[in-house]
């Protein structure tokens, strides 16, 4: 489905992409990266625009580790459930702050004209691999077992570095880590993700349904 998006990565290399949603904020994302630099990790961060504003020293942590940045919209925005020109303004603002290319969609809901306008500027990042660490009905075990028993070659893993996922994600990902590492995986930040753009990048605003 929607192959302009991106799914995964090379099947063919023993590569598991992590990434992480939602932040920066200071209750979980320098953890995070202490544990992935831990294990020699390189991750991807879809930071949430206002977040990132609140807490650049994050953010420039995020880039000098290495690690990827991608855009989540300035305010984590529903795309199914905002209009058009709300929606893409939200978007903007994140990756003009951010400056990059990634974009990944709140809930991994857009609609299929603002999937359709945003694909041609941005790489809009999915996943195949959901750890659910953003739900409280689910244990950190099950977490970690949703991302143990469906990671493969090339999987995109989503992980949240927020104040909800924390009960979770403090259990689940150092197992993560460990296994798949015994595993013979490596941890990579996703292509491209760790470039940065030229200063005079400026996305403007896409044209909207009349």
């Amino acid at each position: 489905m929607y192959p302009k998006l991106l799914w995964h990565g090379d099947r063919d290399r023993k590569v598991v992409y992590l990434t992480f949603d939602d932040g920066p904020v200071p209750e979980a994302t320098p953890w995070v990266l202490d544990r992935l630099a831990s294990h020699g990790a390189q991750a991807t961060f879809f930071c949430v625009g206002s977040n990132a504003d609140a807490y650049p020293e994050l953010v420039e942590r995020i880039r000098a580790e290495g690690h990827g940045i991608g855009g989540h919209t300035w305010d984590h925005r529903n795309g199914r459930k905002e209009q058009d020109r709300a929606y893409f303004r939200s978007v903007i603002s994140c990756q003009n702050a951010l400056a990059t290319h990634l974009f990944r969609p709140p809930y991994g809901r857009l609609n299929r004209h603002q999937m359709h306008l945003l694909s041609r500027r941005y790489c809009i990042v999915m996943w195949d691999v959901l750890s659910g660490d953003f739900d409280a009905r689910c244990s950190p075990d099950r977490c970690a077992r949703n991302v143990l028993f469906h990671a493969r070659n090339g999987s995109i893993v989503v992980f949240h570095d927020s104040v909800k996922a924390w009960p979770r994600l403090r259990e689940a990902l150092p197992r993560v880590l460990t296994d798949l590492q015994e595993q013979g995986y490596s941890f990579e930040a996703l292509p491209g993700s760790t470039t940065d753009l030229p200063d005079s990048f400026q996305a403007s605003m896409p044209p909207t349904r009349s």
